[in-house]
Order: structure tokens, then C-alpha cells, then sequence
């Protein structure tokens, strides 16, 4: 087939606009279960894996690194507020043209993953809403390994076991809306693709070096 044989994409702000669900759940877990204010926007930037934001808004607030129990319980405490703080977010939406884009793709016959630097859990909720989880065969996420460049390798390695061998460059694509999406893809020897739908813009992703950068999934995504 002509074009990509797997399209790997990121949650937040490229499919998805939480509306703020995150961080009010980050918030609360460390409210709750060491009394402090945190705020994951100060400690923390666009791309980084959940087991950073974690890890470093903890040693913000904290004045420590936390141990191991400590932060299984911080991840627990965020998950279990954020399942019931993305249905009541009301400025959760779909990103403009993502399920068309979506929808779009998977006619093709190419395979659609998820590539999020979220926790598994955390990944799944934030697509709840809006059902957009049945467009995704597998995925990679936060939870797999800390290290975003680390966990768009396993989304490509699960892809490339799909089909059986190994995928070229051209044959897997991987899209979100941050210069780290961008060099992680590279990393991963992966198309990378630009969406300026979140807080860069196109010149920011092309100066990252994307293959290709959209202004919003409502534009024709390149090679389908």
C-alpha cells in the first residue's frame, strides 16, 4: 500500500484538550497525600512522561526526590481523581479534524497506535470521553519508560511486530504537538509529523525539525 503502514499519535493537545483534568488530578494527589500546593505547569513542560512530571513537581514542592512507594502512590491518587475529573472538565474536546483524521487513516489499512508520554491509565481515561480509544490496535506510554525517545522505540518495535518485520522510516509515521514528539520520533527512526494544535507553532515544529507539520488535523495528513 501506498503511504504509512502504522500512524502512531500523542493525547494531549493532539487529540485531545483536557481542559486542565491533569493538573487539577496532579494537584490533588499531592494536596491529599503530602498537604502541598502543586502545580505541574511550574515544574514541568509540553511532552515530558507523567513519571517526569511526577518526579520533578515532587522535588519542587517537596525539596526531595520521592522513593518508589511514594510515587505509586502519587500515580494512584492522580489516576483515581482524574477518572472522575475528565467527565465533569468542561473544556474537554476533541482537537479539530482528529477523528476525521482518525477515521481517515484507518480506511487505508494502516495501523493507528497510541504513542503518550501519559501512564497507560492515564492515557485511556483522557480518550474516554470521547470514545477515541476504538480507533487504537496498541500503544506505548509513560508508564513503559520515563524516557519519551524510549517509548516511541517500543510503540514502533510493537508496530513493526504487527506487520511481522521491520518498518522503514517511511512506513511509520508518529504525530503530536511538541518539539519533543518530533525528536523522539527521529530517535525512533520514525516520520515525524507536526500538529501546531497545542502551545507551539508551526515554525517551533519545523524548526524541530518535523518531516511534515500541520496547523490541525483538519488539514490532509500527509500520504493518505
Amino acid at each position: 500500500m501506498a503511504g504509512p503502514l502504522a500512524v502512531l499519535f500523542d493525547i494531549d493537545e493532539t487529540l485531545v484538550h483536557t481542559g486542565g483534568a491533569g493538573a487539577r488530578s496532579w494537584a490533588w494527589a499531592f494536596d491529599r497525600l503530602h498537604g502541598v500546593s502543586a502545580d505541574i505547569g511550574r515544574h514541568s513542560s509540553a511532552g515530558e512522561t507523567d513519571p517526569q512530571v511526577g518526579r520533578e513537581t515532587f522535588r519542587a514542592v517537596l525539596g526531595r526526590d520521592p522513593d518508589h512507594d511514594e510515587l505509586v502512590r502519587l500515580y494512584a491518587a492522580y489516576l483515581w481523581h482524574l477518572a472522575e475529573d475528565i467527565w465533569s472538565s468542561e473544556s474537554y474536546h476533541v482537537m479539530e479534524g482528529a477523528e476525521d483524521t482518525l477515521r481517515r487513516i484507518g480506511r487505508t489499512g494502516a495501523v493507528l497506535g497510541v504513542v503518550s508520554g501519559a501512564m497507560e491509565g492515564s492515557a485511556r481515561l483522557k480518550m474516554e470521553p470521547a470514545k477515541l480509544g476504538r480507533y487504537f490496535v496498541f500503544g506505548a506510554y509513560g508508564s513503559d519508560s520515563p524516557d519519551r525517545d524510549e517509548v516511541t522505540r517500543l510503540a514502533v518495535d510493537k508496530a513493526a511486530r504487527l506487520h511481522g518485520r521491520p518498518l522503514s522510516r517511511s512506513e511509520v509515521y508518529v504525530v503530536g504537538d511538541t518539539p519533543r514528539d518530533i525528536t523522539a520520533a527521529h530517535a525512533a527512526a520514525a516520520t515525524a509529523v507536526g500538529v501546531a494544535s497545542g502551545h507551539y507553532t508551526v515554525e517551533d515544529l519545523e524548526d524541530a525539525g518535523a518531516d511534515h507539520v500541520l496547523r490541525s488535523l483538519s488539514e490532509p495528513f500527509p500520504g493518505v
